[in-house]
């Protein structure tokens, strides 16, 4: 092939490729208005591969560990700001309501406070290890937090984004049920791998204030308890169960947001925080006992019990049930629900607002190699140019 001939076949290579490399992706159903973005504060030159209806290709963009660290971000940051309700209903949760025809109650609860209420707790709190008993455990708690939201959300929309990927080409939809079962296989397997961080924060929230501990050192003394290193996924089968309760939060909130939200991808911070909030207040009222006997299992015996760590979260049950009644099984459920509340309205208002950030900046990457790829096709198509000139 002459030199000429290369030349021309190069150009017109490169016609092919420039349209190509400078084409905006098409825009689906699942994307984001200008004015959403708007609210973002984002730099308007981010602001763009917009198809005829003004839209932006959304949520399908993020990979599975950008929602995760979505997730695990907005709870964080929710977490952190109501850690002190985390303190007190663990607090709660825990005490066992003692009567004085009780053999060993003397001998096992003199230097014990009981706590009569939400306040009560948060003001005895106070008043007996000063404001830093509030935040009791907190580092382990955010860690945990972190570990388990990443986790959760990782696998959730793995899951998801795998059974949706099988359902488009049989064209049917995600039923209740259908969305329940992927939010408890997710929250599953994100229990395997961070149940001993659970286990240490809660022994770290129920330390006397004279006994106090750091995480390793009280992960040391779950070991050498009589379980050993098993000690540390003490409650997986109350925490297995209780994957119902992130399924049920998170199988609402779509739900929910179904009818209040109809065809609307994107929520507004607002709407976001009710969602969650009235997701998070349903899941938590059906399993506050399974909560309360986990807390059980976790936490030191009760001094009634002269060491005896409980075997299984029945048996927990069974001792509240014998001890304060039925109703016991709800104790510490008003800051439960107050801090499901929040801190799945503050999570979720979070995990939108960056899983758009995400959106910006993947789109922003793509458009960044897109124009270097057109410069290069620009630099080639001038040398093949200069070539052919000087052929």
């Amino acid at each position: 092939m002459s030199r000429s001939k290369r030349s021309v076949t190069l150009n017109t290579r490169l016609r092919k490729l420039r349209p190509s490399a400078m084409r905006t992706p098409s825009c689906g159903s699942h994307c984001l208005t200008s004015a959403e973005v708007q609210d973002l504060g984002v730099p308007t030159e981010m602001r763009q591969s917009k198809d005829g209806g003004g839209r932006m290709s959304a949520k399908n963009e993020v990979p599975p560990w950008g929602l995760a660290i979505a997730g695990s971000t907005g709870a964080v940051l929710a977490n952190a700001l109501v850690y002190p309700l985390d303190i007190v209903k663990t607090r709660l949760q825990v005490q066992v309501k003692q009567h004085a025809s009780d053999p060993d109650v003397s001998a096992h609860t003199t230097n014990e406070r009981h706590y009569n209420g939400t306040m009560h707790a948060i003001m005895s709190i106070m008043e007996d290890e000063g404001i830093s008993g509030l935040y009791s455990g907190m580092a382990g708690s955010l860690l945990g937090v972190s570990s388990t939201n990443f986790a959760y959300f990782y696998w959730y929309s793995t899951v998801r984004t795998i059974y949706l990927s099988r359902l488009d080409k049989s064209g049917g939809k995600l039923s209740t049920a259908v969305e329940l079962s992927l939010g408890a296989v997710a929250g599953a397997l994100a229990q395997l791998f961070t149940i001993p961080i659970a286990v240490v924060t809660t022994r770290q929230q129920t330390q006397p204030k004279g006994d106090k501990k750091g995480m390793l050192a009280t992960a040391k003394e779950v070991i050498d308890g009589e379980d050993g290193w098993s000690g540390l996924w003490r409650g997986m089968k109350a925490s297995l169960v209780l994957v119902v309760n992130p399924a049920i939060t998170y199988g609402a909130y779509q739900r929910l947001k179904d009818v209040l939200y109809p065809n609307k991808v994107n929520l507004r911070p607002h709407e976001a925080f009710l969602l969650g909030a009235l997701s998070k207040a349903m899941a938590t009222i059906a399993t506050q006992p399974l909560i309360v006997a986990k807390v059980g299992l976790q936490s030191r015996p009760p001094p009634a019990r002269q060491g005896k760590p409980f075997r299984s979260f029945l048996e927990v049950m069974q001792y509240i049930i014998q001890k304060e009644g039925p109703l016991g099984l709800y104790k510490g459920v008003a800051p439960q629900i107050l801090k499901g509340l929040l801190v799945q309205g503050i999570l979720m208002m979070t995990k939108e607002r960056m899983e758009l950030l995400f959106v910006l900046l993947f789109r922003y990457v793509r458009q960044v190699k897109k124009e270097k790829l057109a410069q290069i096709a620009d630099v080639a198509a001038r040398k093949a140019a200069e070539a052919k000139a000087s052929a």
